[in-house]
C-alpha cells in the first residue's frame, strides 16, 4: 500500500506590487494607463450597473484589461 502525502490546502497568499510588476515601457503598462486615464466607460459603467443586489461586478476597466490582453 503506498504512503502518500496528505495535501496542504490551506490558504496560501502571495504579495503582488501591481507597480514593481509592470514595468514603464511594456504592453501591459500601456493597456493600463489607456484603459485608466484615455478611455471614457461611461457607457460600460451604465450597462453593467448592480442595481438589484446580489455580489458586485468586477469593475468595467477591469474587464476590459482583461479583454484586451487576451
Amino acid at each position: 500500500m503506498p504512503r502518500f502525502e496528505t495535501p496542504d490546502y490551506g490558504l496560501k497568499l502571495i504579495p503582488v506590487d501591481f507597480a514593481q510588476q509592470v514595468l514603464p515601457g511594456s504592453f501591459e503598462f500601456a493597456l493600463c494607463h489607456l484603459v485608466d486615464n484615455d478611455l471614457d466607460l461611461s457607457a460600460l459603467l451604465a450597462r453593467h450597473a448592480n442595481d438589484a443586489g446580489g455580489a458586485p461586478a468586477f469593475k468595467s476597466a477591469v474587464r476590459l484589461k482583461i479583454s484586451l490582453y487576451r
